[in-house]
């Protein structure tokens, strides 16, 4: 029995008294996961970014593993929600204009102490402060690095188009803003690498693409060496005692480390490792999300149907967005209908061997998204469920 056939044997025996669709976590996979984010962050604290887990009960189980420090969340509701939850260090990655949030955050000496909220613009400042409704605590702050490479004198740029700020000086410059302006306190540099960290550079069945993105890869890594180096030497010559710079991404996680820069590497689709984590050559993990579909219909030879399945994930539109047939291996989507909103046929030989009312088992293209379908995660040790736990959705939490 191959490893994938034993793991479909095993799911299937854990969930017989389920009902379809649900959604499962492999602890033993996403623990052994964990694991080696900590061992290729070398010794450097991994901050886990909450929105590639989106599920209380799971980001509690890996901050209390050695090696994992803080959270990195994505809204200014969620984080506040994190910290009445007794979470502490919670690092808002993006910012927000969330003028309720920043009033409650303001008035609120816990909340002021263990959020940092993100800035790379002084407009968000000015926004921050008409928000404050006479609230007096200090808001820790955050700056973020734009990280894109560059290449022939600026001409073409590869890279997320996250903050306007490229260069140390305009940082320096944002960082005396901050400084100057009563009721902040800065902390903290951000500078993510997505080119580097969420771009696979072993694309099966694409050598040349593949060569390509890793010589890009190369380049940036070089470039943003030095570009990280001289922006912390920037920002600490105005707040020397900056707390923390953070870098990285699952798919960079030892390569950020290496710099002397950084102090703490964020990361967390590694912790589920979904369908788009398949293609990197650094480093190999385990899936550990998965959710199951119920065959309802045999439509003919070769095909079954099974209901639900149109859960894309976000990013450009593509073939690679969808969640991947998983188990039993080999079964395809039909490229006119895709997966569906309400149905999902199937092709493929194993077709013939699923009866009405069996599973299959899928992988989303991205980690946390899977926890916007899905109320609860049923947790999965060897043959069995050992425990069932709610998603942010299933805690009534959208947060967007």
């Amino acid at each position: 029995m191959t490893h994938r056939a034993a793991d479909r044997t095993r799911y299937d025996r854990a969930t017989a008294q389920l009902e379809a669709p649900f959604a499962v976590v492999d602890l033993a996979a996403f623990d052994a996961n964990a694991a080696d984010l900590v061992r290729r962050a070398g010794g450097k604290p991994v901050r886990v970014a909450s929105k590639s887990v989106r599920c209380r009960a799971l980001l509690e189980r890996v901050l209390a593993l050695p090696g994992f420090a803080g959270v990195m969340s994505f809204t200014l509701a969620e984080s506040v929600w994190l910290v009445r939850a007794g979470f502490r260090d919670v690092l808002l990655a993006y910012p927000s204009v969330d003028r309720a949030g920043f009033a409650e955050l303001a008035a609120d000496p816990e909340l002021a102490s263990a959020v940092t909220v993100l800035v790379d613009d002084p407009a968000q400042l000015e926004l921050i402060d008409a928000a404050r409704a006479g609230g007096s605590e200090e808001i820790r702050v955050c700056l973020e690095l734009d990280t894109a490479l560059r290449l022939l004198g600026g001409r073409v740029r590869v890279g997320a188009r996250r903050s306007p700020v490229g260069t140390p000086e305009r940082l320096a410059e944002l960082a005396r803003c901050v400084a100057r302006r009563p009721g902040f306190r800065l902390v903290g540099l951000m500078a993510y690498e997505g080119h580097v960290a969420g771009v696979g550079d072993a694309v099966e069945g694409y050598p040349v693409v593949s060569r390509g993105i890793r010589l890009m890869q190369r380049a940036a890594r070089r470039q943003l060496v030095e570009l990280r180096a001289e922006a912390v030497r920037a920002v600490r010559a105005v707040v020397p005692d900056l707390e923390f710079v953070n870098g990285g991404g699952t798919g960079s996680v030892q390569h950020t480390a290496a710099e002397e820069a950084v102090t703490e590497i964020a990361a967390g689709s590694g912790l589920y490792l979904p369908r788009l984590f398949d293609h990197y050559s650094a480093f190999e993990g385990r899936p550990a999300a998965l959710f199951a579909l119920p065959v309802v219909r045999r439509p003919g030879v070769g095909v079954v149907t099974v209901l639900g399945g149109g859960y894309p994930a976000s990013g450009p539109a593509g073939r690679d967005r969808l969640p991947e047939p998983y188990l039993p291996p080999g079964l395809r989507y039909d490229r006119r209908e895709a997966a569906g909103e309400v149905q999902t046929p199937l092709l493929g030989s194993p077709a013939d061997d699923l009866l009405i009312g069996d599973r299959v088992w899928f992988r989303h293209a991205k980690a946390g998204e899977l926890c916007e379908r899905f109320g609860v995660l049923h947790l999965v040790e060897g043959d069995r469920v050992v425990g069932s736990v709610p998603t942010y959705r299933g805690e009534g939490r959208t947060f967007l």
